[in-house]
């Protein structure tokens, strides 16, 4: 159908129902019931409370008009516009009556030759007045009213609520889109209409065709259109089941809700009514279909107004980007897209302009892709080389048009924006990760200037450039070949700069970066030895032979032994002793510092038999003659002592053999007299006279050590063997020699009297008897202590008859001392 049927709805005598009374008073042929049903339910009105006793055509003529426009299908074909008036009185003179003219199309756009239902508003179409006849003829294409794009654009720039605009868009989307109504407010209906065909043109033509509203109700509350106009006068008291579902834009008052408007609506309203129509026909060219919500419209319609010339905002240029990896639909004109973009918006990072990018090339121009990844290249390089936040690790260029364009910008700014060291730093690591090509002679070229930079340097580079140098020495063989040449022309340009090899970042130099100049490899490796003290032996002999020599100087030992002291341990010592060649002259410094290790200090037994093991090898013929003459009798010395120390067959050799003058300034005789001699003395079977001649000859510190083990022989649990016995035996008789310190007395008289107490009698009684011919009065103490334990065992044996008697099993019954102590009672029968 490409006409519009009329309708005529009002209170008259003549009409369709066949008497007076609201009815309709005349319809087009082929008017369906349900069309007028629906047209009934639209045509009610209701006039503001200080209009309804109006009757002079002044007063009917400010009466609210309610455009009204219902469609019924998502395309807005199948709908229903119709007018409502005032008229006042009905035929019976009462107050209240309306007359409703209706235009109802199956194909309203068709029938209507594209024009949206606001259009009709002020149309010459609507009548006013009842038909004389009930059949009205259908009508083709109606006039449009006065509300044209410009018309309405003039209201909205002159309106003193204009910026509303934009929400009220975002509201007639929700409620288009979502759910609820829109309700408006202005002081009349004219100026609502003006709102709504705001609206209408501004939004996409596929939802605007879909838009249901009504220009004046007074209830909006029992309207469900999307957009309901009233006027100042209207009733707007809603439920509270309703509140949620309506959205008031009150323009008179100048209330007005708070809606988030979306950048569709924003950039509508920066379009502007006059300026849309324009975008809806191009942009038919970049929607698929489909498209519902704002963020659907949002990047086709910016898409569209860019290439109509239209700015965009920021948030439009973003949402065009992001949409055009997935507009696969747009063909050739997505590269359009992608290079009107790159064009006109200079500010776009890196993250949008790969999408262009990339956009280019699907849409088939590899000269926009080519010149955005250039530019991509530029910016990612810039970022990379200047440590930006969002900087991006590199990544291999395949195309070879695309590495030589590269490699020419890289050039360009190492040359004339690399300010830095470390900038200069992270542009070579960016041509490795992208696998640039340069020329040698470039990277020959840059790698020594960074090289003379990084060595020349007069402060510590931080822990970030320290990383990145050494990840590039690691990568790229010509900067370890510029960092050569560089320390080498600072060590013979300025003398005494040997220790750039203990520093950043000749320190990361290898020794096979180095073997083609024998005066840095050894200063790189005794820069080596401070940094690695356990390695230093090994790194010494790698000098010998560098040198082509086979003894070290003194120049060479105090540079390589220079903390924590210039002296070896025992166990280097050993290991240069051995691999030195033997039977050869060494350099005098060697034998010195041999000897500085034979005396240094012993604190544990894990050094004494390192200091052992380091005499042991210096013995040997071929390395004895590279000692000095104090060194040869220490380590004599000390091996007679530690050979006496095995093959001693009684205590008073080994007493004898230490009790050599001044070996307490020898730290390996010390050490074995500390740490061996009273342990191998308690070994062996002791010649108690001589002995007990001999300890107070020993050292103070080595009587005290001897006695305080005798004292704990003394009192341990094990019964003593005949070899204990005799030194305990020398210790208890040695109190009566001169001499001795109160604190050695006080350990000869424990050692005496403890086993009088505590000992058994068959003990006591051996104890006894080696005793008596060495010291007969201390014998005879032992005797009387012996009886006495006797005697009063065999008094509480008398006391207690059981005492003494065979057990059941026929072993003796064993009888306590007189008074056991609390000790005598825990040592089993002492």
């Amino acid at each position: 159908m490409t006409h519009f049927q009329q309708l005529y709805y009002t209170s008259c005598e003549h009409g369709l129902s066949g008497f007076s009374g609201f009815q309709f008073n005349a319809v087009s042929a082929g008017v369906t019931a349900e069309t007028r049903q629906a047209v009934e339910a639209l045509a009610g009105y209701e006039p503001p409370r200080s209009m309804v006793e109006s009757d002079t055509p002044e007063l009917l003529e400010r009466c609210p008009v309610n455009l009204c426009y219902r469609p019924y299908d998502r395309q807005g074909r199948r709908a229903t516009a119709l007018c409502v008036r005032y008229v006042g009185r009905d035929s019976a003179r009462r107050f209240g009556n309306y007359f409703a003219h209706a235009l109802h199309s199956e194909d309203f756009p068709a029938a209507g030759d594209g024009m949206l239902g606001i259009e009709l508003w002020g149309s010459p179409v609507w009548a006013g007045t009842v038909s004389p006849t009930t059949e009205i003829p259908p009508l083709a294409a109606p006039p449009r009213g006065p509300l044209g794009v410009r018309a309405v654009r003039d209201f909205v720039h002159g309106h003193p609520h204009a910026a509303q605009l934009p929400n009220l868009l975002a509201a007639v989307f929700a409620a288009l889109t979502d759910h609820g109504s829109v309700v408006v407010v202005d002081y009349t209906s004219d100026r609502v209409a003006h709102w709504f065909a705001a609206v209408s043109y501004l939004l996409p033509p596929p939802l605007a065709r879909r838009l249901s509203f009504a220009t004046y109700v007074l209830r909006p509350a029992r309207s469900r259109l999307h957009l309901i106009g009233t006027v100042p006068e209207a009733q707007l008291e809603f439920g509270p089941d309703d509140e949620a579902a309506y959205t008031v834009f009150d323009f008179a008052r100048g209330v007005f809700p708070e809606v988030a408007a979306p950048d569709l609506t924003l950039l509508l309203t920066r379009i502007g009514v006059g300026s849309v129509r324009p975008v809806w026909s191009w942009t038919a060219d970049y929607a698929r279909g489909g498209e519902e919500t704002p963020g659907d419209w949002h990047a086709p319609v910016a898409a569209a107004a860019a290439s109509g010339g239209i700015t965009l905002a920021a948030a439009d240029v973003r949402a065009v980007i992001d949409w055009l990896a997935g507009a696969d639909h747009l063909g050739p004109r997505r590269a359009a897209v992608a290079a009107d973009l790159h064009r006109k918006h200079r500010e776009l990072d890196d993250r949008q302009l790969a999408a262009l990018s990339a956009a280019a090339k699907a849409g088939g121009d590899l000269a926009v892709h080519q010149e955005i990844e250039g530019k991509l290249h530029a910016s990612r390089m810039r970022a990379y080389m200047t440590g930006a936040q969002d900087a991006t690790e590199p990544v291999p260029l395949a195309d070879r048009a695309v590495r030589q364009r590269a490699t020419a910008l890289w050039e360009r700014l190492l040359s004339g924006e690399a300010a830095t060291a470390r900038q200069r730093t992270r542009l070579l690591l960016w041509a490795l990760g992208a696998r640039l090509a340069p020329a040698p002679e470039v990277l020959a070229r840059e790698t020594l200037a960074l090289a003379h930079a990084l060595v020349g340097a007069s402060t510590t580079p931080g822990p970030g450039l320290r990383r990145e140098v050494a990840e590039l020495v690691r990568e790229l063989p010509e900067m370890r070949e510029a960092l050569v040449v560089a320390v080498r022309e600072a060590l013979e340009g300025r003398g005494g700069q040997e220790q750039l090899f203990s520093q950043f970042p000749a320190e990361l130099l290898h020794e096979r970066d180095l073997r083609d100049h024998p005066v840095l490899l050894e200063h790189h490796l005794r820069a080596r030895a401070e940094r690695e003290p356990s390695h230093t032996v090994d790194l010494m002999f790698k000098i010998l032979r560098i040198r082509d020599v086979t003894s070290p100087d003194e120049d060479l030992l105090r540079g390589l032994w220079r903390q924590p002291s210039r002296t070896w341990t025992h166990r280097e010592a050993v290991t240069i002793a051995e691999r030195l060649p033997a039977g050869e002259p060494v350099d005098p410094a060697v034998g010195q510092w041999l000897d500085r290790a034979l005396n240094q200090r012993v604190d544990d037994e894990t050094d004494l038999q390192a200091c052992l093991e380091l005499c042991r090898v210096l013995a040997s013929p071929g390395r004895f003659a590279w000692l000095p003459a104090a060194a040869q009798e220490r380590v004599r010395t000390t091996l007679d002592l530690h050979t006496a120390l095995h093959e001693a067959r009684e205590a008073t050799e080994l007493a004898a053999a230490f009790a050599i003058t001044g070996i307490d300034r020898w730290a390996a005789p010390q050490a074995l007299k500390r740490y061996r001699l009273v342990p191998a003395m308690l070994a062996l079977p002791a010649d108690v006279r001589r002995l007990r001649d001999r300890l107070p000859e020993l050292s103070h510190s080595t009587l005290d050590g001897y006695l305080t083990a005798v004292r704990r022989l003394v009192t341990q649990d094990e019964r003593l063997d005949d070899t204990a016995l005799g030194h305990v035996v020398a210790a208890a008789t040695l109190r009566s020699r001169a001499g001795l310190s109160q604190a050695h007395r006080d350990d000869t008289t424990a050692i005496m009297s403890h086993p009088a107490q505590y000992w058994r009698v068959a003990d006591l009684k051996r104890l006894e008897h080696a005793t008596r011919p060495h010291d007969r009065d201390l014998a005879d103490r032992y005797a009387e202590w012996i009886a006495a334990r006797e005697s009063g065992a065999r008094r509480l044996a008398r006391k207690l008859p059981f005492v003494g008697r065979r057990a059941s099993d026929g072993t003796p019954s064993a009888a306590p001392s007189e008074e056991p102590s609390a000790n005598s009672r825990k040592k089993k029968g002492r």
